[in-house]
């Protein structure tokens, strides 16, 4: 009887866990017709390596689908890299630096960008201004070192 009453509480106990990751998620993605509107100036930025910090607007990167302002410090260096999605980029304030083979772009204030996955490329801000932009990727972030 024991065994039967634990079961049934383990049971619920997954059943209520579950119900909550399923809320939560429906939180953080906007359904088609959700509004949103987010200000760079007002939004909370938190540093998530050195010299780079994100303000979550929709979504959570750690998970899939996402959009956050992101900012490089003044002369950021993200090294050769990778990443698995397509990346998106629009400069607010200062210049994001991005180089490839081709040669270097400076995404400035109203300038877009979008970083095919599986491209490689150097990213960072510029020396003296750093870079203040919004980046939007329909499936989770990650930074894959390139040699």
């Amino acid at each position: 009887m024991k065994k039967i009453f634990v079961t049934l509480g383990m049971t619920a106990l997954v059943a209520v866990a579950g119900s909550i990751v399923v809320a939560q998620s429906q939180e953080e993605s906007p359904e088609k017709d959700d509004l949103i509107f987010s200000s760079a100036e007002k939004a909370t930025f938190e540093e998530v390596s050195p010299g780079v910090s994100k303000a979550a607007v929709w979504g959570n990167e750690e998970q899939g689908a996402y959009g956050a302002f992101t900012k490089f410090k003044p002369g950021q260096g993200n090294g050769m890299h990778t990443h698995t999605n397509d990346i998106c980029v629009v400069g607010i304030k200062g210049a994001h630096i991005y180089r490839d083979e081709a040669g270097e772009k400076r995404v400035t204030a109203g300038n877009f960008i979008r970083i095919p996955g599986g491209k490689k490329h150097w990213s960072g801000g510029d020396k003296k201004t750093g870079a203040s932009f919004y980046e939007e990727s329909s499936g989770k972030f990650d930074l894959v070192p390139v040699k």
